[in-house]
């Protein structure tokens, strides 16, 4: 059974993602599994000693698990029961338990908020967010504020057509799209001056993807632009994009996205979900 995992913090973020990640399952046929991480808080007096726990280990599991239990409650009463939610709570590093239910689970998804305003920037602003993307090895689906699911039918893939031999993960690509029954827009972004230049070297990269990627027929939009992500949330806000992949280890947008002046705004009300996916 095709699963999604949902870290949630209980916050309107998380709740929100949450949503989104419901219907995602209904449309899909999917199951859900909620993951609420948990940290003993603590306090530190004037005394140089060790550390004083304010709220017992028990009790922070106690009050996690009865928040996921009320949560699955109204989850199996607003979809009547159409899909499956299951619930864990852990205490640890939100990623490191991420990591583990996702070797176990090997889930479709993990479908996840991120603390922030607006903006395809400022949406990925949470270290924890970060992370996950960049060192979980199944998807994530980062889902901005306010952000609700109407179906993904446009799926922009961020490509810089270096080494996509070894760094495009061309069978999730293909699957992902195949699921959802999307069009696939590559979306490459080049400086003015360095577009004529750098087209013939790319030449044999587009064959490759062209061939791989041949029974999904993707549509190439070549963009220009200094800067990348503005470049790609612009054509994602204009033609109406339902989500934009992109690879974290290997590619030049999400290294510009964390990395760029912040001298240059982007676009205030972006609400395009990021997928990260691994080569």
């Amino acid at each position: 059974m095709k699963t999604l995992v949902v870290p949630t913090d209980f916050s309107s973020v998380s709740v929100n993602a949450l949503n989104y990640a419901v219907d995602m399952a209904q449309a899909i046929n999917a199951g859900i599994v909620l993951l609420h991480v948990y940290n003993v808080p603590v306090t530190f007096t004037d005394v140089p000693t060790a550390p004083v726990n304010t709220v017992s280990i028990e009790e922070l599991k106690r009050t996690a698990e009865e928040r996921l239990e009320e949560i699955k409650r109204n989850l199996v009463t607003i979809t009547s029961g159409s899909i499956q939610v299951y619930s864990e709570a852990r205490l640890g590093e939100t990623v490191e338990e991420l990591e583990q239910l996702c070797r176990s689970v090997e889930p479709l998804a993990v479908v996840m908020g991120s603390h922030g305003a607006t903006g395809l920037e400022r949406m990925i602003m949470g270290s924890t967010t970060i992370t996950a993307m960049r060192q979980l090895k199944c998807p994530v689906i980062v889902v901005p504020p306010g952000t609700t699911y109407h179906g993904i039918k446009k799926i922009g893939l961020a490509c810089d057509f270096e080494n996509v031999v070894q760094t495009i993960p061309v069978t999730y690509i293909k699957n992902i799209v195949k699921e959802f029954g999307a069009d696939l827009y590559v979306l490459n972004v080049q400086d003015k001056e360095d577009e004529e230049r750098e087209l013939a070297e790319h030449t044999l990269d587009t064959t490759y993807l062209d061939a791989t990627l041949d029974d999904v027929k993707p549509i190439y939009v070549p963009l220009t632009g200094k800067d990348v992500v503005e470049t790609i949330n612009v054509f994602a806000e204009h033609n109406n994009l339902d989500l934009v992949m992109v690879i974290p280890k290997k590619h030049r947008f999400l290294d510009r996205l964390f990395h760029k002046s912040q001298s240059r705004e982007l676009i205030d009300h972006a609400h395009i979900p990021i997928v990260s996916i691994h080569e």
